[in-house]
């Protein structure tokens, strides 16, 4: 290990099984044991007395209504989805509507498993940040019940030695408000060129809506293409894809007044119902223009596709699908603003090796090229990136993990040139972090990993989750890690 390099900070934070949201609850679904169920249970509430009714939302108001805010407008919205299981003609009174929404509610703990893979950008705010300290937003990944990822925030801030501190958390967690988002054409056409029978068929449907178009317009022109299954070969399997690249996109949307701590990223999208993963975010910088990125795995228990996250206040989110063969694996990572014009970012497409993309469309990642280091033990297994690249003036700075015996995370870094960062000027032998002693424990044990770091002042700032149970904290100085590198062929980059 490359020691004395980076820094371990005493702070720890750790995955909190009290932060819980109210989701909706469909009993057997989605494998129901009779499709009798939901409406059984419908029956059973309608047909409590008056008072048993009262009864029952006051005990539950009384035993849940302290850890969710408005829990009775999330009962009954609840109530609203499955109103059709309802007898035409019922008149059913506020408390029986609260309590048939409850029936259908239950509580989901999104830390109750384990909480890793951090990633840290400067808070869009930075108003209030104390004379010499930064204030950040750090992303986290917190996991479930059935191994369900979700994306959660915390309000962090570092000082001028490099110390974090941590906000406290507050007293809820919630999910947003979910609608339809823009789409965008070019993701359309990035699958069509991996399926060559969709070409002809994506190019009709696309044709007629331009470079954006709403759910609503790709429907109607989905209908008419349907209405050709007669005349082109494989209609109905083009249609399908097509929708379940359209169900990718959508918006979430958080009330201003809520914390930045309380807002939970859940899973909407069919393609990530089993989780999103491991959200690298970054602070992208286009002219005088400043939006946060991110990339992330949607998993649905069987595939995994590369998602994009965008924002520009933490509160209102868009998310789109990403195409292209150097986006078909886990950890896209995007450069913070364009080089020679063109978006670029980190790739693992073949799962095992790093390298980087250039596209002029930021949703198309057609091709990479591999970044090639000296072989060494630590990362024998596999490579990758832990976050956006950082840049110096020396060139793109980038935190690696590596793979090696017994399955062992650990972190690296390397250095790409600032004009041409397919070219590697740079890398450290020797990890700068590995799992200490203390470390080696968790939900997946002998792991440090970590989904960004970010800069401030002469110090690099990295959080890092360990054994994904817990996150810790760590800095170390640009210039020493800087120097302690090798250049490709082994030499010393200290004495060039």
């Amino acid at each position: 290990m490359t020691r004395d390099l980076a820094v371990r900070q005493p702070l720890r934070l750790h995955a909190d099984p009290t932060r819980v949201i109210a989701k909706l609850f469909v009993p057997g679904h989605p494998e129901p044991r009779s499709g009798r169920q939901v409406s059984d249970s419908v029956s059973h509430v309608l047909a409590l007395d008056d008072q048993s009714v009262s009864d029952g939302v006051a005990e539950l108001l009384d035993r849940f209504g302290h850890r969710h805010r408005e829990l009775t407008t999330t009962f009954q919205r609840h109530a609203d989805r499955i109103a059709n299981r309802i007898p035409e003609g019922t008149d059913l009174t506020v408390e029986r509507r609260v309590l048939l929404g409850a029936a259908f509610t239950h509580e989901y703990s999104v830390e109750a498993a384990a909480l890793c893979n951090p990633s840290l950008v400067p808070a869009p705010d930075q108003a209030g940040a104390r004379p010499g300290s930064l204030d950040l937003v750090m992303s986290t990944r917190g996991i479930g019940e059935g191994h369900r990822s979700s994306i959660g925030f915390r309000a962090a801030s570092v000082d001028e030695q490099g110390q974090v501190s941590l906000e406290p958390a507050g007293s809820y967690a919630e999910t947003g408000a979910v609608s339809s988002a823009t789409l965008h054409a070019d993701a359309f056409r990035g699958m069509a060129r991996r399926i060559r029978d969709d070409v002809e068929a994506t190019s009709w449907v696309l044709e007629a809506l331009g470079d954006e178009f709403t759910p609503s317009q790709l429907d109607s022109r989905l209908a008419q293409l349907e209405e050709q299954d007669d005349t082109r070969p494989g209609v109905a399997e083009t249609v399908r894809r097509l929708r379940a690249l359209a169900a990718r996109a959508y918006c979430v949307e958080f009330d201003p007044a809520t914390r930045l701590d309380e807002r939970v990223l859940h899973p909407v999208a069919r393609a990530e119902v089993n989780g999103m993963e491991d959200a690298r975010f970054v602070r992208f910088e286009d002219g005088d223009h400043a939006v946060y990125r991110a990339t992330y795995t949607a998993y649905d228990g069987r595939d995994i596709s590369q998602q994009l996250l965008e924002t520009s206040d933490f509160c209102t989110f868009e998310m789109s699908p990403l195409q292209g063969p150097a986006a078909s694996n886990k950890g896209l990572a995007l450069f913070p603003r364009r080089i020679g014009g063109r978006f670029a970012a980190l790739s693992r497409h073949d799962g095992t090796s790093n390298a980087v993309a250039l596209t002029d469309d930021i949703r198309h990642w057609p091709t990479s090229s591999p970044l090639v280091g000296e072989p060494n033990l630590w990362s024998s297994i596999q490579v990758g990136n832990c976050g956006p690249p950082i840049e110096t003036e020396a060139g793109w700075l980038v935190l690696t993990h590596g793979v090696g015996p017994m399955r062992t995370y650990s972190i690296g870094a390397c250095l790409l040139d600032l004009d041409d960062p397919t070219r590697m000027i740079g890398e450290l032998a020797e990890p700068l972090l590995s799992p200490a002693p203390d470390e080696q424990e968790g939900y997946v044990p002998n792991v440090v990993y970590s989904c960004g770091a970010v800069r401030h002042g002469p110090n690099l700032v990295i959080p890092y989750g360990i054994g994904d149970a817990s996150i810790g904290f760590a800095t170390a100085s640009i210039d020493a890690v800087l120097a302690a590198m090798t250049g490709p062929s082994g030499t010393d980059r200290s004495r060039r």
